[in-house]
């Protein structure tokens, strides 16, 4: 628990050095690999569980998919919070919004997991194989806390990134990570229940252990840090926050529109099962090593208050993409991606080697997550976030051509088509980004007191 802070940081008078920037992302890294270690320990108890094909395919084809598209338009208050909640009135706003947001979408979640509604979206639209229908309802059952925790414990997240106790968002991780190992030790000890059931449990009690601690972290940095902190001018309302927030909470909700997208195409693709069995624990790797650059993002947004942050900031970007690509590399051309996947991940040996295959179409996503977040921090920073939505539309156009020859050829396990549409999307998204984010060093010498940071920029 962080102790109670006294007062905002003090402006930097030097500029940001590449030893400031690992000081705020080493933390926020440790958090989203850790959150990242969730998928792929899911899916390993869920392959020695009782109908472990089926609930690998509901969770990774269905359940898990659904349940992000629903949540995706809060996904980015932690990127909005981290920016915005410069004050206390800021904060009251951007929790009116949170509650708002979250609940409206919990409801929607419940239409989905509890009506016909559900008989329409994965078996008609997404058209997946009839025996990982129940399974999958069930599961999507049992997720329904997931959107109302993820909403509440981002925002909370990005206040205390904001005010410098970014190790916070690591513990809440940690304490997630332990609710769901413990969860599903005790499924496994079991044996009786399916994987979907033992899975989905899991993953609903971790989030919602994750938002209590949350809860409780950012509790002395709003007595202390939050309310000592000078009022921003002028002070953000709830127009001008949905002015900022809309293009954001557009730009999850395209990129997983394509988690959905992909599911459909490998189920119209050769060997539909085993494909959607091994997705699961082939994006849930890539993600863990991709987190790293994930992870970046809020990072931008915070230090680009900094004093001459540009040169830090990319010196940074460009050491921790060439490491994430090589760890990528070394899981695609050696043994040791085999051994994950079959020993590790607990996937067959059949799914292990499709898995093992598909991951070389993967290998250039660790780089584009680095610099994904690096452009989009610029253009958050400076309030263009517009230009996000533009580049998530670039993705799914991108993913979706992929997909579609995928589709059309018919001669390729889905698997690959769907590990290649998700990197080519990426790259297309980077390029767009960086095409509109221009010169860093633009917006980054700007001063969030002067009022500038509520100017729209689009």
């Amino acid at each position: 628990m962080p102790a109670p802070a006294q007062a905002p940081p003090a402006p930097a008078t030097r500029p940001l050095t590449v030893t400031d920037v690992v000081s705020t992302w080493l933390p926020l890294a440790g958090s989203w690999v850790l959150m990242g270690l969730e998928l792929p320990a899911v899916s390993a108890v869920m392959a020695r569980l009782p109908h472990a094909t089926v609930s690998l395919a509901a969770y990774g084809g269905v359940v898990f998919p659904l349940s992000l598209l629903v949540e995706s338009p809060i996904l980015m208050l932690l990127t909005a919070s981290t920016a915005l909640s410069r004050d206390a009135a800021s904060y009251r706003v951007i929790r009116r919004f949170m509650w708002l947001a979250g609940g409206t979408l919990t409801l929607m979640h419940a239409a989905l997991a509890f009506t016909p509604l559900f008989d329409v979206v994965a078996g008609a639209w997404i058209g997946v194989p009839e025996p990982v229908l129940e399974p999958a309802r069930t599961g999507l059952r049992i997720m329904l806390p997931w959107t109302m925790a993820i909403a509440y414990r981002r925002t909370q997240q990005g206040v205390l990134i904001r005010f410098g106790e970014s190790r916070a968002v690591t513990w809440g991780t940690v304490i997630r990570l332990l609710v769901l190992g413990a969860v599903l030790a005790l499924g496994a000890r079991l044996g009786s229940l399916s994987g979907i059931v033992v899975g989905t449990t899991a993953v609903a009690s971790g989030v919602v252990a994750e938002a209590l601690f949350a809860s409780a972290a950012v509790r002395p940095v709003r007595r202390g840090a939050l309310a000592l902190a000078e009022p921003v001018a002028p002070p953000l309302t709830m127009g001008r926050f949905i002015h900022f927030y809309t293009p954001l909470s557009l730009t999850p909700l395209l990129n997983f529109i394509a988690m959905p997208l992909a599911a459909a195409a490998m189920s119209r693709m050769p060997n539909a099962l085993e494909s959607l069995a091994a997705w699961p624990v082939l994006s849930g790797s890539a993600f863990t090593l991709r987190s790293l650059g994930f992870a970046y993002n809020e990072v931008v947004v915070a230090r680009l208050d900094d004093p001459r942050p540009g040169p830090a900031l990319r010196r940074f970007a460009g050491g921790l993409s060439v490491v994430v690509t090589l760890v990528f590399i070394l899981g695609a051309a050696t043994r040791i991606g085999r051994a994950w996947f079959e020993h590790g991940a607990g996937l067959p040996p059949g799914l292990a080697s499709l898995a093992c295959t598909a991951l070389v179409w993967l290998v250039p996503t660790g780089a584009v997550s680095v610099w994904q977040s690096y452009h989009q921090g610029l253009l958050v920073h400076a309030h263009h976030t517009r230009a996000i939505t533009e580049s998530m539309a670039v993705l799914l156009l991108a993913t979706g051509a992929v997909l579609g020859i995928g589709v059309a050829w018919h001669s390729v396990p889905g698997l690959h088509f769907a590990a290649l549409g998700l990197t080519v999307g990426g790259l297309a998204q980077v390029l767009w980004l960086a095409r509109r984010s221009g010169d860093p060093r633009a917006g980054a010498s700007r001063s969030t007191a002067t009022g500038d940071a509520f100017q729209p920029r689009d």
